[in-house]
């Protein structure tokens, strides 16, 4: 795991140096630089595979091409014996970055292809003048680029292109806009006008001062491919062993996440029965009598008993989120109020290992949100509303939690098309976020909505299938925009590598084959998948709500935090940018305060708004 930076431009050490020095908590056991033919690359590298020789940057035989890298590719051991078979020689002993040239060589643009893993890739190719980056296929490692008046600057992380004098912190009004609905900027946009993402699934060639961009890979939903249940359980068990079997691969110490639910428990069960050491796994816990998280600890517990792991907890307590909030905020360099969690407890797993397992994408695939939860019973109940369909045990089941709650999707259905339905999900709608705008900020954003974006995600969609337009919403957005992000930007911060087998991207396309009802089925979330696991988990595992890592954020907002919330969205703290009404601002938080609604997520959001805006506009 590292972080990598570059620019295509007028050589420059010393800006060089400090793009790379910007990373040096995503690798701190090294660091690699390289500079030729306006190509300046640079890396940070934490060391977990062939610690002694894999050093970067990683050079073909030739020297003719250049890599620096951020991940891990899995399945390297058998790229390389492909290409010794092939002629190709290697000077380290088994790094995985040093596969990546010779495949280049071998296969073109095209090599990435046959990776399977976790990564950030900057190709500079010599002899061609072409500059490549690739991101994953997920979107599990992040990768940044700002276009300039010499060429292009990129990184891992946006603190590194803001160490480029060519790059500015100008906002993106837009990119904010957005940000009030997801709790975070979607890609490919950045916080800043000038910082773009490269989407999950994208790369970008940089050629005679000409940027490309297009996708490489993308999940296709395939409504027509037929397979049994019995079938798609069999085979989500055994990708899933593989993958963690893959995944443990690591010349340092590991262990797990283990929240108590289904996905963190598949992996840490997976793992225990491959290993005969007992696996370090790591929880958190609360003393503040929050029922849910008593539960989280009592299900972790019990699966630590099982596979008699080394268990560790992290008590956290109301009083970290102020003392950290702001190293937190400079891990995103963006506004972020979605979970921020794995920063507290990835303090406690860095005194012990360098690379965690984790139960992430479990949920975007197999389905567990509220929106692919929703999304069959709104349209049966659509059908209802229509004649097409009339009430029978048979639609009831399929309603599942919403047997009872007609009424609530009735309110959605009200609202309009598929979009503007799903916008209902989110912490506020188009209208919600323009009632506490200034004139100011309504005149920035113009004519932008956020449930255009969400129409246009939707296109592509592929597959009339309710749960997995859903689904293909969630993994196109969410996964790679939010949860990817905390998980890697906050584990990152303490220099732990997070490794989620559920995107092994072969799992990911067996999923995109699944009909939605295998996987939400008569409201049993994540159907298929328990199926799988069944065996290796208790029931009461199998059957409990989904929890995860959630920080109990909207009761402390409430209760402990509210002079930190309200110190912070002052009306003179407000008046530093003019983007928001300060009267609405201050009408949200005494409705709130009083009780006599929940706004929460939507006092979070927004203050997380303004601690960025404190650290990146106003220092």
């Amino acid at each position: 795991m590292c972080g990598i930076a570059g620019f295509v431009g007028s050589p420059n050490s010393t800006i060089l140096k400090a793009m790379v020095t910007s990373l040096t908590h995503r690798g701190p056991d090294d660091a690699g630089y390289y500079e030729g033919g306006g190509v300046s690359l640079g890396m940070r590298r934490l060391a977990i595979i062939d610690v002694e020789t894999g050093q970067q940057p990683a050079f073909s035989a030739d020297g003719s091409i250049v890599v620096v890298f951020n991940g891990e590719i899995y399945n390297a051991p058998a790229l390389r014996r492909e290409l010794e078979q092939k002629g190709y020689t290697f000077r380290s002993d088994h790094s995985d970055t040093e596969v990546i040239a010779p495949l280049y060589q071998e296969h073109g643009v095209d090599f990435v292809h046959r990776l399977n893993g976790m990564f950030a890739i900057a190709i500079w190719d010599t002899k061609r003048k072409q500059l490549h980056l690739y991101r994953d296929q997920a979107g599990i490692k992040p990768l940044y680029f700002a276009k300039t008046s010499e060429g292009l600057v990129f990184g891992s992380e946006i603190k590194a292109l803001l160490a480029h004098p060519a790059v500015s912190r100008a906002p993106d009004f837009v990119a904010i806009h957005h940000y009030f609905s997801f709790k975070n900027v979607p890609a490919p946009l950045s916080a800043f006008q000038q910082v773009k993402q490269l989407r999950a699934g994208e790369m970008l060639t940089l050629q005679d001062g000409k940027i490309e961009v297009k996708r490489w890979w993308r999940i296709a939903f395939r409504d027509a491919v037929k397979i049994t249940e019995q079938e798609a359980v069999a085979e989500v068990r055994r990708l899933l062993e593989d993958s963690v079997a893959l995944q443990m691969q690591s010349d340092v110490p590991f262990g797990a996440y283990l929240s108590g639910g289904v996905d963190s428990s598949s992996v840490v069960a997976i793992m225990a029965r491959l290993t005969g050491r007992p696996i370090k796994t790591f929880t958190m816990v609360y003393d503040e009598g929050f029922a849910n998280k008593d539960a989280d600890r009592t299900h972790a517990l019990s699966v630590s008993r099982m596979y008699n792991t080394e268990h560790h907890e992290f008590l956290a307590r109301y009083n970290h989120v102020p003392e950290s909030i702001e190293a937190v905020t400079r891990a995103f360099d963006e506004p972020f109020s979605g979970v921020i969690s794995t920063f507290f407890i990835t303090q406690l797993i860095a005194e012990h290992v360098k690379v965690c397992l984790s139960g992430d994408g479990a949920d975007e695939l197999f389905g567990s949100y509220i929106g692919p939860r929703s999304a069959g019973p709104l349209a049966l109940r659509q059908k209802l509303r229509s004649g097409a369909l009339t009430m029978t045990d048979e639609v009831r089941a399929g309603l599942g939690e919403f047997a009872n709650k007609l009424d609530q999707l009735d309110r959605i259905l009200d609202q309009g098309g598929e979009a503007a339905q799903r916008m209902t999900q989110y912490i506020a709608t188009d209208a919600q976020k323009r009632a506490l705008y200034s004139p100011f900020m309504l005149e920035k954003i113009g004519s932008a909505t956020t449930e255009a974006l969400i129409t246009d995600v939707l296109s592509a969609a592929g597959t009339d299938d309710p749960v997995n337009r859903a689904l293909f919403l969630d993994f196109e957005t969410l996964l790679p925009d939010q949860v990817l992000p905390f998980v890697d930007r906050l584990s990152m911060a303490h220099s732990v590598e997070v490794r989620p087998p559920f995107l092994d991207h072969r799992l990911i396309e067996l999923a995109a084959t699944l009909p939605g009802s295998m996987k939400i089925r008569n409201g049993r979330v994540k159907s298929v998948l328990k199926d799988a696991v069944r065996g290796l988990l208790p029931d009461a595992i199998l059957d409990r709500p989904k929890e995860g890592f959630i920080m109990p954020i909207n009761a402390w907002v409430l209760e402990n935090l509210r002079t930190t919330v309200e110190e912070r969205l002052a009306p003179d703290r407000l008046s530093r940018h003019g983007l928001l009404d300060a009267a609405a601002i201050r009408r949200l938080l005494d409705a709130h305060y009083a009780r006599t609604e929940n706004n929460g997520n939507r006092i979070w959001n927004l203050f997380m708004f303004q601690v960025w805006w404190d650290l990146y506009q106003e220092a």
